[in-house]
């Protein structure tokens, strides 16, 4: 399938502290598009001419009937699709008639596991939806919201995604601001949730936290009010390894990344004493990963885009990670899910879906561990659900996976499991599990607030 070239690139030059407006609103009759040939949010409704994806249902909001579930507790999801086989399996021996719909990472992780990684692909599900005030604030934002500051801020409401059709003058950057800006939990309480580093002969390092999330711009109050300034709080405390045990950071992240920055300060209970980082986030290696992966990797992207010029390069259709409750079903063992050189592939589902494909090249005025990231945006969902990442000379170092699964707690999609594939050691590392564990994420509780997340709170509840 040939790509449609829908971007303009942006200026290696471009200073971005200058307040510059990039007008992106659509047309009264654009927007009368979304929740008709488009979903809600911009995605195209129907399916493609092949049949291999399937036309948006939208058929269930929450839960879906006959699932006993209780939302706001941390109860592990429950599969809509428990019946559902894999429609085709791609290895290392049939890879090459399904390239076009593979990326670079993938390709790379068949032709190197050849015998045991495995893409088991399922029939296409599109049945969730999102809540009909999600859906309202989205199309305002598409007749109003507009890039400032050279694509670091934007102007809107809270509550949606800013730029449902992008559109005009620097995409890559509305669809950025879309993968970071998506309706999700306002409140998120992992009460413990565990990390593994799998070296290349199958030897597991743990490691565990805690973390709490209170996100300011979907929380019930902000929703269709216009966009502030911050974006949201975090607290996250050590639990293992136990020579890190007691430590803990909480970080106030900013909407707009030209006129604020991502403010983090660390609890050391050696010292007993809380001070501010310097600097976090970038490629500043995330705790208990070996380097293998960065703290700008959670979630794939994350914090400040400005040290990379964004390229959009279309739309295609790939095999991503999609309802994948299978995963995280409670009782999965880690013990069989945590193969050596990759995760068991029986655990996973992918299902041909249509993404934006957003490209990141390193600007020569700035550093970072990844030369280029090519990130995989699921048009449905507006979460990016896999990377390539390339290193300073361009060679391939490491992919990706984001395992979402729709959360009946809060009608719309969770980011579950991911999975961080070194390409020169062979090894991974293994993010946010829960699935051994008695509860999984606590969202919209409901019980944070903003007072929580502060330095002098970190210090009272840390010992």
């Amino acid at each position: 399938m040939k790509m449609q070239h829908l971007w303009k690139p942006l200026a290696a030059s471009v200073v971005l502290t200058l307040s510059v407006t990039a007008h992106a609103q659509v047309s009264p009759a654009e927007a009368a598009k979304l929740g008709n040939e488009l979903t809600c949010v911009g995605a195209v409704a129907a399916g493609n001419e092949a049949g291999t994806i399937p036309p948006f249902s939208g058929k269930w909001l929450g839960t879906p009937p006959g699932i006993n579930y209780t939302p706001n507790v941390g109860q592990h999801p429950i599969d809509p699709y428990p019946d559902d086989k894999p429609i085709l399996v791609i290895d290392g021996q049939n890879w090459e008639q399904y390239q076009e719909h593979l990326t670079e990472g993938q390709i790379a992780l068949l032709k190197r596991f050849a015998t045991s990684y495995q893409i088991p692909v399922y029939e296409g599900r599109r049945d969730f939806r999102y809540p009909d005030e999600v859906c309202d604030i989205a199309k305002r934002n598409a007749l109003e919201s507009e890039l400032i500051d050279n694509g670091m801020g934007f102007t809107g409401y809270m509550g949606a995604i800013p730029f449902p059709i992008p559109s005009g003058d620097n995409q890559a950057m509305q669809v950025l601001a879309n993968h970071n800006f998506p309706y999700r939990a306002y409140t998120e309480e992992m009460e413990k949730r565990d990390l593994a580093e799998v070296n290349n002969n199958g030897k597991v390092t743990w490691g565990r936290t805690t973390n709490k999330g209170l996100n300011i711009v979907t929380a019930p109050d902000s929703m269709g009010k216009p966009i502030g300034d911050t974006m949201a709080y975090s607290d996250t405390r050590t639990l293992l390894p136990t020579r890190n045990e007691g430590s803990g950071t909480v970080s106030i992240e900013p909407v707009n990344f030209a006129q604020g920055e991502r403010l983090a300060w660390n609890y050391n209970p050696g010292t007993r004493r809380v001070r501010q980082l310097p600097e976090y986030g970038f490629d500043t290696p995330a705790a208990g990963t070996s380097g293998k992966m960065t703290i700008d990797q959670d979630r794939l992207m994350n914090g400040s885009p400005e040290r990379y010029d964004w390229v959009l390069k279309g739309k295609k259709e790939i095999y991503i990670p999609a309802n994948t409750y299978k995963l995280h079903e409670e009782g999965v063992s880690y013990d069989e899910l945590l193969t050596p050189n990759h995760p068991n592939p029986k655990f996973m589902r992918y299902e041909l879906r249509r993404v934006w494909v957003l490209e990141g090249n390193l600007k020569a005025t700035h550093r970072h561990k990844y030369g280029k990231r090519v990130l995989y945006i699921d048009e449905d969902t507006w979460h990016g659900v896999v990377s390539d990442f390339y290193d300073t000379r361009g060679e391939l170092v490491n992919h990706a996976f984001l395992n979402y699964y729709y959360a009946y707690d809060m009608n719309a999609w969770q980011a579950g499991s991911s999975f961080y594939q070194d390409l020169a050691t062979g090894g991974y590392v293994a993010y946010n599990l829960f699935q051994g564990l008695e509860k999984g994420p606590i969202l919209n509780a409901g019980n944070f607030t903003k007072e929580m997340f502060t330095p002098a709170a970190l210090r009272r509840t840390s010992h």
